[in-house]
């Protein structure tokens, strides 16, 4: 049975120690971290040369852009799943734009076991079974 390749992410964080954190343990739970940008601009600029299999986004960052107007246009251009993260997902934020161009918005800081289950349950394979 051949070893997959880890599912490689892209984190968008504008706080860096924040972001080497998250990278700490994204690494930890065997997921391979491609990048690490601060703005929007770039995340858009870095999925497209990237192509990761993941997207961690912050809402709030620095730059023109949000992680709203950046995740659209990371959906649109490359497909590429997109998991929210925020020190301020309101009921708002989850129930309205975020919930249509996200698979998942978790609060900051990182619980890494929720996390891991989020990324699990969107990267297992289904088991096969052979007669």
């Amino acid at each position: 049975m051949p070893n997959n390749p880890p599912v490689r992410v892209l984190i968008v964080e504008d706080e860096s120690i924040i972001a080497m954190d998250m990278q700490h343990k994204i690494r930890k739970m065997g997921y391979e971290v491609v990048g690490r940008v601060g703005t929007g601009e770039q995340a858009i600029e870095r999925a497209q040369t990237l192509k990761p299999d993941l997207v961690l986004m912050d809402i709030n960052l620095g730059g023109d852009l949000d992680g709203f107007a950046a995740a659209r246009t990371i959906r649109q251009s490359n497909d590429i799943p997109v998991i929210f993260l925020s020190a301020y997902i309101t009921r708002d934020s989850v129930s309205s734009e975020g919930a249509q161009l996200s698979v998942a918005m978790l609060p900051k800081p990182i619980d890494p076991y929720e996390l891991k289950s989020v990324m699990g349950h969107l990267f297992e394979k289904p088991a096969t079974s052979e007669a």
